[in-house]
C-alpha cells in the first residue's frame, strides 16, 4: 500500500469500506483474466457516494478503478496498480418503468436480469442484453459497450441508452441524454461515456429503451456437413434479408464440450441457431419458413420449434457455451475468450482462418458466436504450467485479432478493450485516432486517476 487510506473513514461508514486482504482479494479476477491487487475497497451505495470518494481520490493521486459483477472478459475492471477498487453493484435500483414511453430507469449495479424481470411485468423487453444478463450489471454493460445474441435485429446495448448519470474523476456529476428517442443537442456524451470502459467516468445510473414483447416466436436450429457450409449459411442468410432476431454458430468442438458440460447428448456438428420475431403468428410463419428454406439451400438439415418448451431445449446448449470452454479440461485454460467481428461477408473466411490458424499453432480452437453481426468468440486453450504452450497460445490468439483487422474488421465486437486488447488499438485505428481517444482521456481525467491501464495504449505496451 503506496497510500494512507484513512481518509475514506471521513467519507464513508465503516461497512463501506476495507483495507483487509480477505476483502481485497475477492476483486483480484474477472471471468476472463486475474491480476487485480486494489489497496482498498469501496462500497458504493449510492451517486453521492461514488463523488465523494472520487473527488477525495483525484486530490491525493490515488487511482480508483470501478468493479461491479466481474463478468467481464479482458479485465477491464482489475485494478493492477493498486488504489481504490469502487464497487457499484449496491448502486442496484431497478425502475420506475414508464410504459407509455417505454423507458425504464436501472442503477448501474442494477442485474440484467432484475431489470428484464421487471420490464415484463409490463409486456416489455430490453431485448439486446448480452447471455451473461443473469449475472453482470447495466453499468458494467454500458461501459464495455457489450451486446447480445440478437443484435442482429436490435443493436447493443448502447443503441438502448437514452440517458446516463456518470460522476467524472474529479467527483462531478453529469447527466447525459434526455428521455426523448432521438437529439441533435450537443455532443453524444452518451455515446462517449458507453463503452469508455471506466476510463472517463463512473456510470451510476440508465435509463433504457425497452420495446413491446413480440407477440409471437420461432426458433430453430440446422446442422451442417462442415462448418465451411455452416457459416456460408449464415452470410447467405443475412444477405437475403430475412428478419432474424438471432443468428448463432457452434462449432463442432463447441459442441462436444457442451454436450460433456450440461450432460446432454448435443449432436456434435456444425450448427446454426435461428430466432425470429414478429408482430403475429403469420409473419413469425413466414419468416420461419423464409430462413428454413435458405438454411435447406445451403445444405442444413433444419429443426424448427413452435412452441416455448422446445425453444428453450434448442437453445439451452448454446446458452451453456463460454463457462462449458472454461471447465473442459482442468489441465487447460482458456487464454481469453476472444470475440473478433468482421464484415458479414467475411464471417465464413473468419471462421476458416480461426480453424487453420488453430491447427498451425497446435491448439483445436472451439469457435462459437454472435454470427449475424459477424462476431465470432474463439477460445485458445493452454496448459498454463507450459511457457512453451503458452507462448504458442498467444502467437495464436495475436494472429487471429491480426486476421480479423486484415479483413477490415474489429479486435473486440463486445468484450471491451481492457487490458487484453491494447496493443491492436494503434493497428487497428491508426495513431493520429489513438492521440484524439488519449486528448479526450486527458480532457475528462487530467490526473489519470480513472481505471489508468485499461482502454487505450500506455508506455511500453508491446504493439502488435
Amino acid at each position: 500500500m503506496t497510500h494512507d487510506l484513512d481518509f475514506l473513514a471521513d467519507l464513508l461508514p465503516p461497512a463501506q469500506w476495507s483495507v483487509a486482504c480477505a476483502d481485497r482479494d475477492e476483486y483480484t479476477e474477472d471471468w476472463g483474466r486475474s491480476g487485480g491487487d486494489p489497496d482498498a475497497v469501496v462500497w458504493a451505495e449510492s451517486t453521492d457516494d461514488v463523488s465523494r470518494v472520487l473527488a477525495a481520490c483525484d486530490d491525493r493521486d490515488i487511482l480508483v478503478t470501478p468493479y461491479a459483477a466481474g463478468s467481464g472478459i479482458e479485465g477491464g475492471a482489475l485494478a493492477t496498480e493498486g488504489g481504490v477498487t469502487l464497487d457499484t453493484s449496491r448502486l442496484d435500483t431497478v425502475g420506475p418503468v414508464r410504459p407509455d414511453d417505454l423507458q425504464i430507469d436501472a442503477g448501474a449495479g442494477a442485474v440484467g436480469s432484475d431489470v428484464e424481470a421487471t420490464a415484463a411485468d409490463h409486456g416489455l423487453i430490453c431485448p439486446p442484453f448480452p447471455q451473461s444478463a443473469a449475472f453482470s450489471t447495466i453499468g458494467g454493460m454500458v461501459a464495455t459497450g457489450a451486446s447480445g445474441t440478437r443484435t442482429v435485429k436490435y443493436g447493443e446495448v448502447g443503441d438502448w441508452v437514452l440517458d446516463l448519470e456518470a460522476v467524472l474523476a474529479d467527483g462531478t456529476v453529469v447527466e447525459t441524454g434526455s428521455r426523448a428517442r432521438k437529439s441533435s443537442s450537443g455532443y453524444d456524451l452518451t455515446s462517449l461515456l458507453g463503452g469508455s470502459e471506466g476510463t472517463l467516468g463512473i456510470v451510476t445510473r440508465v435509463t433504457l429503451a425497452l420495446a413491446p414483447e413480440p407477440p409471437a416466436r420461432r426458433a430453430g436450429k440446422a446442422t451442417f456437413e462442415t462448418l465451411d457450409d455452416a457459416a456460408a449459411a449464415v452470410s447467405q442468410v443475412v444477405r437475403a434479408g430475412i428478419d432474424v432476431a438471432t443468428l448463432e454458430l457452434v462449432d463442432p468442438l463447441t459442441a462436444r464440450i457442451v454436450s460433456a458440460y450440461v450432460d446432454t447428448d448435443v449432436a456434435p456438428d456444425p450448427s446454426v441457431f435461428v430466432e425470429i420475431h414478429a408482430g403475429s403468428k403469420m409473419s413469425a410463419d413466414a419468416e420461419a419458413q423464409r430462413c428454413v428454406t435458405a438454411l435447406e439451400d445451403a445444405g442444413g438439415r433444419v429443426e424448427l420449434a413452435n412452441d416455448p418448451d422446445e425453444m428453450e431445449r434448442i437453445w439451452a446448449a448454446r446458452r451453456q457455451a463460454a463457462d462449458a470452454i472454461k471447465a473442459w479440461d482442468e489441465s487447460r485454460t482458456p487464454l481469453t475468450v476472444g470475440d473478433v467481428t468482421v464484415p458479414i461477408g467475411s464471417f465464413p473466411e473468419m471462421v476458416r482462418s480461426i480453424r487453420s490458424i488453430g491447427a498451425d499453432h497446435g491448439f483445436d480452437v472451439p469457435a462459437f458466436g454472435h454470427a449475424g453481426d459477424g462476431n465470432v468468440h474463439y477460445a485458445v486453450l493452454v496448459d498454463p504450467d507450459d511457457p512453451d504452450e503458452v507462448a504458442r497460445g498467444k502467437e495464436a490468439s495475436d494472429r487471429i485479432v491480426e486476421r480479423a483487422l486484415e479483413l477490415k474488421g474489429t479486435s473486440t465486437g463486445e468484450h471491451g478493450v481492457g487490458l487484453g486488447k491494447r496493443g491492436y488499438m494503434k493497428r487497428e485505428h491508426g495513431a493520429a485516432t489513438v492521440r484524439a481517444m488519449q486528448a479526450v482521456k486527458q480532457a475528462l481525467d487530467p490526473n489519470g486517476t480513472l481505471n489508468p491501464r485499461s482502454g487505450l495504449p500506455v508506455p511500453g505496451d508491446a504493439e502488435r
